[in-house]
């Protein structure tokens, strides 16, 4: 029950890092989901957006931090 516990906790935690990251995007004007390549389609009836470049960047700052974390954390 303790490990439930402690990865819920840590769930938490990193689900408020992301969303302070998001906030001071938008306040230092970092325009994520609305970047060159993300896809926006709009029609009468309905819109569909799909934000491919922002997801690449994304994926890309989070594996640069996480495995210079993992790396310092090993040492």
């Amino acid at each position: 029950m303790e490990n439930s516990a402690r990865y819920i906790m840590i769930g938490g935690i990193v689900l408020f890092l992301v969303g302070g990251g998001v906030y001071l995007a938008a306040k230092f004007g970092i325009p994520l989901g609305r970047l060159p390549g993300d896809i926006r389609i709009e029609g009468e009836n309905g819109s569909f957006y799909f934000p491919i470049t922002t997801s690449i960047l994304v994926s890309v700052v989070l594996t640069i931090v996480l495995n210079l974390l993992i790396r310092f954390l090993r040492k």
